[in-house]
């Protein structure tokens, strides 16, 4: 309902008659309230706010809020509690838990299936059909969703727990939670904990062996955030807002389902998903794979270009690419700050502009959980190119020239087939000049092959590490690299064309910047609405050089203005 803007049509202060009529609502929906928590629910003088909205798909609905967070939403004269009224009062709803992965889904408009739904080991709450039910993430009774039940836990149990569970009404991350403060759920100890799996014990037992110490259990980290996502990958669907149609945890936790439920999953059911839920799917898989199995402590503090770019791609499938713009979460950064959030990683902007990892927490349990795909385990390298120091570097694009068959060629190719010996009169009509045609009969193949070259037009391929190659008219167009003078006799350095390389302007003016402490701009390049051109003081070509050919990896062949670089003395 909340998983996309909705528009506000008005906002006004509640008045005394309508502040005791909402009291009086609430304690007869939700019965269980004591009058104390009423009162925190329902204060007598702090300031409340009436909300008028309307939804992306028009529905309206009224919102009450105090002057920090969204409390309640009245939707068809019913009441509802937001995730902010749930933190203070967990008990207020029955409540079942499900895994983080399938939040993002919930968060995104989906509805809950059952088999997302965890069994614990004393049962399920027994609901009636249409009965308002929180939703909670394993080890954390705070709730992150409310949703509707669509049959009762007899008829739950009944269906083997199958099909549509609940019908999700508001989650946190969504628009009405983000009209609020934005804080993250608390962690509200769970009245049971979940029986730990065999294989768990096992790999902790092992890791307090190797480490020779007792980890801290008391840590303050949110439990909800710290279970097996291991399974995440481009063959088990747990995430999915469907995942009820794929997955069926059972009361032993996620360890045993994916063993018995998730090697086989069905084609059918597999496409089910949209393009967004699988393109959510394949980030967290790569995310992890990386996190993993690539990036070192050594490597901290890491660029988040550079892990998406040398890391996140290179553990993508074969035949399937990141596209964070077809993802939920439409920007890297955003969901870099959802892994933040979950205490995975930590991210902090050291310059301006520009994001790193500074911190990876690769004890916790997400992964640790983690299981690499087989396939993508064979699919990828063995050794990833690095650096003397250890550094991932960049990979360069792939560029292969190639030449398009032109009209007047076309013929050529057609009889011919390819045996360019004795000159026929196709031959003689595409590549002889009218003085040669009555002079030349036979061509040595490397003539033959000039001339035919001289005659194609030229076309490129561009291959990017993680994505399909891409064919273009013409040569590729070379970064430009500039000297210009500016007042005072100034010099300043321009570079140009770096987008066609998989290069991010910005991002190569901060370093820049960083590496030479000179003041460097980005602006659109004249004539091309959808590039940029780098400007920076001085005379920066050698550092520039480095940059593109070291560090980069750029062929110097497609680097154009080397020359301009100034001359270094020779020491004496």
């Amino acid at each position: 309902m909340f998983a996309k803007a909705f528009r506000v049509k008005s906002n006004t202060a509640i008045k005394g008659s309508d502040r005791r009529k909402l009291r009086a609502d609430v304690a007869a929906t939700f019965p269980t309230l004591s009058t104390e928590q009423l009162s925190e629910v329902v204060p007598n003088k702090e300031e409340l706010n009436i909300i008028k909205l309307y939804t992306h798909k028009g529905e309206a609905l009224t919102v009450y809020a105090n002057s920090r967070n969204p409390i309640l939403f009245e939707m068809e004269k019913a009441l509802y509690p937001t995730v902010y009224t749930l933190w203070a009062h967990p008990d207020l709803l029955p409540a079942f838990s499900t895994w983080p992965p399938v939040l993002h889904k919930l968060a995104g408009g989906a509805d809950l299936m059952l088999p997302g739904v965890v069994v614990p080991s004393s049962g399920l709450p027994q609901i009636d059909r249409g009965t308002l039910c929180a939703i909670t993430l394993v080890e954390n009774r705070a709730p992150v969703a409310i949703g509707i039940a669509t049959m009762s836990t007899k008829e739950m149990l009944a269906a083997g727990m199958k099909g549509k569970g609940f019908t999700v009404l508001h989650t946190y991350m969504d628009q009405l939670w983000s009209f609020g403060d934005k804080t993250c759920p608390p962690t509200v100890v769970s009245l049971e904990a979940e029986p730990v799996t065999e294989h768990a014990e096992d790999e902790e037992q092992d890791d307090k062996r190797e480490e020779g110490k007792v980890p801290d259990d008391n840590l303050p980290v949110d439990p909800s955030l710290q279970i097996d996502i291991g399974n995440v990958n481009l063959n088990e669907t747990i995430e999915s807002p469907e995942v009820g149609e794929n997955e069926e945890p059972a009361e032993n936790g996620p360890a045993e389902t994916a063993e018995e439920d998730n090697l086989d999953v069905p084609q059918e059911l597999e496409d089910s998903r949209s393009p967004q839920e699988q393109m959510d799917v394949l980030l967290h898989q790569c995310f992890f794979h990386a996190l993993k199995c690539k990036v070192k402590k050594s490597e901290l503090p890491l660029l988040t270009s550079t892990f998406l770019r040398n890391y996140m791609f290179s553990c993508c499938p074969k035949g399937q690419q990141i596209d964070i713009k077809k993802s939920s979460y439409k920007k890297f950064s955003k969901f870099l700050q959802t892994m933040q959030q979950q205490k995975i990683l930590q991210v902090k902007e050291l310059s301006k502009g520009v994001e790193s990892i500074v911190d990876v927490d690769w004890r916790h349990k997400s992964i640790r959980s983690f299981s690499v795909p087989e396939t993508a385990a064979s699919e990828s390298p063995s050794q990833d190119s690095k650096g003397a120091d250890g550094e991932q570097l960049y990979h360069p694009p792939e560029i292969i020239p190639l030449y398009g068959i032109s009209s007047k060629m076309a013929p050529l190719f057609q009889e011919s087939g390819y045996n360019f010996v004795k000159v026929n009169p196709i031959l003689c009509d595409c590549l002889l000049n009218k003085s040669e045609q009555y002079e030349i009969s036979k061509f040595k193949w490397d003539d033959l092959l000039s001339r035919c070259l001289d005659q194609l037009q030229p076309f490129h391929q561009v291959t990017f590490a993680g994505h399909e190659p891409v064919v273009r008219k013409g040569n590729i167009d070379p970064i430009d690299i500039t000297i210009a003078q500016r007042s005072s006799n100034k010099k300043v350095t321009i570079i140009k064309n770096l987008e066609l390389y998989g290069l991010d302007p910005q991002e190569i003016a901060n370093i820049l910047q960083q590496k030479v402490q000179a003041s460097a701009t980005v602006t659109t390049l004249p004539g091309a609405k959808d590039r940029a051109q780098v400007q920076i003081q001085g005379n920066q070509i050698h550092h520039l050089a480095k940059l593109l050919m070291e560090d980069y990896q750029i062929h110097r062949k497609y680097i154009q203005g080397l020359e301009k670089a100034p001359k270094i003395g020779r020491k004496k």
